[in-house]
C-alpha cells in the first residue's frame, strides 16, 4: 500500500485527485458506519433485543474497494457478511440492517425479507406489482440471501451463464430490459471456509468450462469458525489449490488474483482489471481476498478468544483493515486526524440514530397492541366482574414487559378467553384480528398470490379429433418442444444427453441442430450446477428447463432447490420470482436407481413449487404450458413407461393448458374412490379390469399434481358418494400416499364419509430389486390391487 503515492499525484489532474480524495473519505466513513453497525448489532443480540448475530467487521476497506465496480444490471449472490458492501452501493441502511435484526415484519421497515431472514439477508425486486418484469438493467440486482454456506454458489453459476446467453443467442437480443448485451457482472461473495463446500468447486468446475462472467471473492480471514484454514483447505490457501483452474492461452478457466484484504489500493487495482476482464470477455474471475480479519469472532455465539493464541490475536489487532487504511490515508495526505476522527463519530453518530429509530419503528406497532389489550382488559374486568380478581392478573405482566412480542399480546388475550370463556366478547374479537393479520405477516406468499400464479392460468382441454394422428408419447413431447422452442424465445433447455441426442427418451430429438445449440444443450454430469444455472436464468426473466436426467438424482440438486427456490417468495415477501422448470422422469423402470418415486420427499422438501405428476405426454405438454403462462416454480415427473405408449396429437399442443390442484377422473363408479397419478393409474385400471366381472364399481381419480392438491376438494366429493376410499402409489409407505391421506382425511374432513376404513397400497420400504420380478414385488401390482378392492367391498 504504501508504495501506491504516485496513483495520487498525477500532474494537471487537480479534479480528478480531489474526486480521488472525496472518494476515498467516504469509503472511509462506509467502513466506519459498517464497523459501528457491526458492534452495535452485537450488543443487540447480547443485550436480548435480538435473538443471533452474525457481522462483516474486518471485511469493510475489501467490500467498499469491490463496491466501486459493481454497475446497475448486475448481480450480487453473496452471504450474509456482505453488510459494508450493500452500504456501499446505496442499497442497504444502518437502520434496515437493524430492522432485520429484530425481526421487524414491517416491510416499510425492512424491505428485504418483512423479517423473515436474519441480519444482513439482501433482496432485490426482479418483478413489478402485477409480475412484470422490471429493467433489471437499471438495478443494482440482488439474488436473495440465505445461510446454508456455498449455497449462493450453484445460482451464481446461473446468473453468470444468463449474461453468456444473451450476448451468444440471438433470439435473445430484443429483451433490452433484461440485458445490456451480455455485460453484466455477477459478484458472488464467498468465506474461505466455505469453499470446502461440494457447491463452491462444482460451481468453480462449471464456470471455468463455460466461460462466464462470475466473479467470486473469498473472504479469508484464516478460520472456519475456531477451524483454522489449514485444516480445511489443500496448501492451506484457497488461491493455490484452484492453480489447475487457472486459464492459459489456448485453455478455458479461471483468472486468479490473491490481494491483501487491507490494502485499498491494491485491491482497486486487481478489481478493476479483474472485472473488467469478465465483462468483456466474460472469462470467470476469482479474488482471493488474504489476511482479513474478524475482530469479534465469528458470530455471537462464542468468542474467538478461545482458539485463537494470543500472537494470533495481536496480528489482527495489527491489521484491522480500519487501522491499515487510515494509516494510509494519514501517510498520503488525504485527511488529518481531526477530519478522520470526525468521519468516525459521525459514523458513530448515525448508526446509533438508526439503531433507535429502527428499534422505534419496531416496537410501536406492538405497544399499540399493548394498549388495546389492556384498555379491553379492563373493560372485561367491568364486564366480568366475578372474574375480576383473576383478570387483573394478567395486565401488569403484559405493561411492564418493555421489549413485548406480538406472541405475549396473544398469549395474555388468551389466557382471558380461558377466565372468561363466551362473555370473552371483544377480547375473542380482538384475539382473532390479530391472529388473522399474523398469519398475513409470518404465514404468506410461499406461493406466489398475483397475477402471474399458475393457479390463476385457465385450463383449455386438448382438441383431439377422429383425424388427430396416433403416435408415440416421446413424440408428443418432441412435436411439443418444437413448437415452444420456436414461439418462446425464453425458453432454454440444458441437462445431461439432452442436446445432440435429443435426451435419453428422444424428446428433444433432433431439436438441437433446429433452434441451436445455445439453446438447447448438453451439460456435464453436475446436478447441483444445472439446478443452479436453471435458478439464475429465471431470475434474470429467462424461462429454463433445467433437466434431471432420473428422478432418482433429483437428490444431487436439491438442496439449492428446497433452501433457495421453495423458500424465494415466502422469504422475499413475493418480491422475487424464479419460474424455473425442472424436468425429470421416474416411477416404474427395471432398476433400482432409475425407478425412484421419492414424492414424498420431494412433496415435504420443496413447498413453495408446485409438483406436476402427468400420467401421459400429452398431460405433461399442458403443465408445461400452464407453468410458462405464470412466474411459479414447477417439478414435472414424466412417467418412465409412458414414452412408448400410443396417445393421439392434440391440435392445440401449443395452447391447451391443464389446471394445476385439480384432480381429472378417469373412470366414474359409486362403491370406491381411488386416488393415484402417474404410472400407478396404468397398473390401477389393469387391476379393475381383473376384478370386472365381481361388478365392483369404482371411481378413478387422476390427482395431476401433488402440489398444490385437489384445491377444490373433488376427491372429498368422490367420497361422499362412495363412502370407501384408498391411496395408491409407489412411493414408500408413509411417503406420499400417506400425504394424500392426510389432506382428504384431515384436511377435508373425509373421515365423516367413511363406511369402512381407509386404504393406502403403497411400494415396499426399500427399493426396487432389479428385473421384472423385481419391479412386481416391490411396487404396486395389480393382483395385490384387485385383492384390497375386492376386500373393502367384503368388509
Amino acid at each position: 500500500m504504501e508504495n501506491q503515492t504516485s496513483n495520487l499525484t498525477t500532474p494537471g489532474e487537480m479534479l480528478s485527485f480531489d474526486r480521488f480524495k472525496d472518494g476515498v473519505l467516504h469509503d472511509y466513513y462506509i467502513a466506519c458506519l459498517s464497523r459501528e453497525t457491526s458492534l452495535l448489532g452485537r450488543r443487540e443480540v447480547l443485550t436480548g433485543k435480538a435473538k443471533f448475530g452474525i457481522f462483516g467487521d474486518g471485511k469493510e476497506v475489501a467490500q467498499v474497494a469491490m463496491a466501486k465496480f459493481f454497475k446497475p444490471g448486475d448481480w450480487r449472490s453473496g452471504y450474509y457478511r456482505d453488510q459494508t458492501f450493500m452500504f456501499a452501493i446505496g442499497v442497504g441502511t444502518p437502520q434496515q440492517y437493524f430492522a432485520q435484526l429484530y425481526a421487524d415484519p414491517d416491510p416499510h421497515n425492512e424491505p428485504f425479507s418483512m423479517g423473515r431472514q436474519m441480519n444482513s439477508h439482501y433482496t432485490s425486486r426482479n418483478v413489478d406489482a402485477e409480475g412484470n418484469w422490471l429493467n433489471l438493467t437499471e438495478i443494482k440486482n440482488t439474488a436473495t440471501d440465505m445461510a446454508p454456506t456455498a449455497a449462493q454458489m450453484p445460482r451464481s453459476f446461473g446468473l453468470a451463464y444468463a449474461s453468456k446467453s444473451f450476448r451468444e443467442i440471438p433470439e435473445l437480443q430484443q429483451f433490452k430490459n433484461l440485458s445490456n448485451n451480455g455485460n453484466e457482472v455477477c459478484f458472488c461473495t464467498i468465506g474461505d471456509a466455505s469453499t470446502s463446500e461440494g457447491h463452491f468447486w462444482e460451481t468453480v468446475n462449471a464456470a471455468g468450462v463455460a466461460q462466464v462472467p462470475l466473479v467470486i471473492f473469498v473472504w479469508d480471514d484464516g478460520y472456519g469458525i475456531s477451524v483454522p484454514r489449514e485444516m480445511q483447505t489443500t496448501k492451506g490457501s484457497i488461491s493455490a489449490a484452484l492453480k489447475g483452474f487457472e486459464k492459459e492461452e489456448g485453455t478455458n478457466g479461471f483468472y486468479i488474483s490473491k490481494v491483501q484484504g487491507w490494502d485499498y489500493m491494491g485491491m482497486i487495482e486487481a478489481f478493476d482489471e479483474g472485472i473488467a476482464l469478465a465483462r468483456e470477455t466474460h472469462t470467470p474471475v476469482l479474488f482471493h481476498v488474504d489476511e482479513l480479519t474478524q475482530p469479534q469472532g465469528h458470530s455471537t455465539s462464542g468468542s474467538h478468544e478461545r482458539y485463537k493464541s494470543t500472537e494470533r490475536l495481536e496480528w489482527e489487532r495489527e491489521r484491522d483493515c480500519l487501522k491499515k487504511l487510515k494509516e494510509w490515508i494519514l501517510k498520503n495526505g488525504l485527511a488529518d486526524e481531526a477530519t478522520l476522527e470526525k468521519i468516525e463519530t459521525d459514523a458513530r453518530k448515525n448508526v446509533k440514530e438508526g439503531r433507535d429509530n429502527a428499534w422505534r419503528a419496531y416496537l410501536k406497532p406492538i405497544k399499540e397492541q399493548v394498549d388495546q389489550t389492556k384498555n379491553l382488559l379492563n373493560q372485561l374486568i367491568l364486564d366480568v366482574p366475578e372474574k375480576a380478581a383473576e383478570l387483573k392478573k394478567l395486565i401488569p405482566d403484559l405493561v411492564t414487559n418493555r421489549e413485548p412480542l406480538r406472541k405475549n399480546v396473544l398469549q395474555t388475550l388468551y389466557r382471558a378467553i380461558l377466565i372468561c370463556g363466551d362473555k370473552a366478547g371483544s377480547v375473542q374479537a380482538y384475539y382473532d384480528t390479530l391472529c388473522r393479520e399474523n398469519a398475513i405477516i409470518y404465514n404468506s406468499n410461499l406461493y406466489n398470490e398475483g397475477a402471474k400464479s399458475a393457479l390463476k392460468v385457465p385450463p383449455i382441454a386438448p382438441v383431439i379429433t377422429e383425424s388427430s394422428p396416433v403416435m408415440n408419447g416421446y413424440e408428443i413431447l418432441n412435436h411439443y418442444f418444437d413448437q415452444l422452442f420456436a414461439n418462446n424465445p425464453k425458453v432454454l433447455a440444458f441437462g445431461e444427453d439432452l442436446g445432440q441426442i435429443g435426451d435419453v427418451n428422444q424428446g428433444f430429438a433432433g431439436l438441437q441442430k433446429k433452434h441451436g445449440v445455445e439453446r438447447i444443450s448438453d451439460t456435464g454430469i453436475h446436478e447441483l450446477s444445472i439446478m443452479g444455472r436453471g435458478i439464475g436464468l429465471a431470475l434474470r426473466g429467462l424461462r429454463p428447463i433445467a433437466e434431471i436426467q432420473y428422478l432418482d438424482y433429483l437428490v444431487y440438486g436439491l438442496q439449492p432447490l428446497t433452501d433457495d427456490v421453495a423458500s424465494l417468495q415466502y422469504r422475499t415477501g413475493g418480491q422475487q420470482f424464479c419460474p424455473i422448470i425442472i424436468r425429470s422422469r421416474g416411477h416404474r423402470l427395471e432398476g433400482i436407481w432409475h425407478s425412484g418415486s421419492p414424492m414424498g420427499m420431494i412433496i415435504n422438501s420443496l413447498r413453495g413449487i408446485h409438483i406436476c405428476v402427468p400420467r401421459n405426454m400429452v398431460q405433461a405438454a399442458g403443465m408445461y404450458n400452464t407453468l410458462l403462462q405464470s412466474n411459479d416454480p414447477g417439478l414435472i415427473v414424466e412417467s418412465l413407461n409412458g414414452y412408448r405408449l400410443k396417445e393421439r396429437l392434440p391440435e392445440n399442443l401449443d395452447t391447451m393448458t391443464v389446471a394445476l390442484g385439480v384432480p381429472e377422473i378417469l373412470q366414474e363408479g359409486k362403491d370406491i374412490t381411488i386416488v393415484s397419478y402417474g404410472s400407478t393409474l396404468r397398473i390401477i385400471q389393469d387391476a379393475l379390469q381383473k376384478i370386472a366381472s365381481r361388478g365392483i364399481s369404482c371411481e378413478l381419480i387422476d390427482v395431476q399434481t401433488l402440489l398444490p392438491f385437489d384445491i377444490h376438494h373433488r376427491i372429498l366429493d368422490s367420497l361422499k358418494k362412495t363412502n370407501r376410499i384408498i391411496f395408491i402409489d409407489e412411493d414408500v409407505p408413509g411417503g406420499a400416499a400417506a400425504y394424500m391421506f392426510n389432506k382428504v382425511m384431515e384436511e377435508q374432513g373425509g373421515y365423516r364419509y367413511l363406511d369402512v376404513a381407509p386404504r393406502t397400497i403403497t411400494a415396499k420400504e426399500h427399493r426396487p430389486g432389479y428385473g421384472s420380478d423385481g419391479d412386481y414385488f416391490s411396487k404396486p401390482n395389480a393382483e395385490e390391487i384387485a385383492a384390497v378392492l375386492i376386500d373393502m367391498m367384503r368388509e
